[in-house]
């Protein structure tokens, strides 16, 4: 009887060793794949997409010379617009140079009626908008589903 015991203990170990590895291998939300859609000849579109990748994220691009027509589908007005737009692989939008950490956040936390979030415009020091020490301070803003937006984060300027 002592051998059987063995033997269900050791089963029931190995199970719940492979359960554990199977759920720790499992994509986390801040590993989210993004397909980047931006203009051919676009620096800054390029250097976001990088700093994308240093941070962990799985990226494709795809050129397209009317990325605003892109926005526009996926549903960011025009003031919220910016020179590139990323959708991840689970439908959220990306618009401009949000930078990773803000991303990893809202997809941890993942807003009630969300389509995304957007930095309207360039701001200098912005993931991929660097200026040697230059950062200047942008709201990233949270894009719901109805259209509306509200600050999601406040970068200041001094750090990202």
């Amino acid at each position: 009887m002592n051998t059987l015991f063995k033997k269900r203990t050791t089963g029931f170990y190995l199970l719940i060793t492979m359960i554990l590895s199977v759920l720790a291998s499992t994509t986390t939300a801040a590993d989210e794949a993004l397909t980047v859609y931006k203009n051919p000849g676009c620096g800054c579109c390029s250097a976001w997409a990088d700093r994308m990748k240093e941070a962990g994220f799985s990226v494709s691009v795809t050129e397209r010379s009317a990325q605003n027509v892109d926005a526009w589908q996926v549903g960011i007005q025009a003031e919220h617009q910016s020179c590139h737009t990323a959708v991840s692989e689970s439908g959220y939008v990306f618009e401009g140079h949000v930078p990773a950490s803000i991303i990893r956040r809202f997809l941890d936390e993942q807003p009630a009626d969300a389509k995304g979030l957007s930095v309207p415009g360039m701001p200098v020091g912005s993931p991929g908008m660097e200026s040697g020490n230059r950062r200047d301070p942008y709201d990233v803003l949270l894009v719901k589903t109805d259209g509306t937006v509200e600050v999601f984060a406040h970068i200041d300027g001094k750090g990202r």
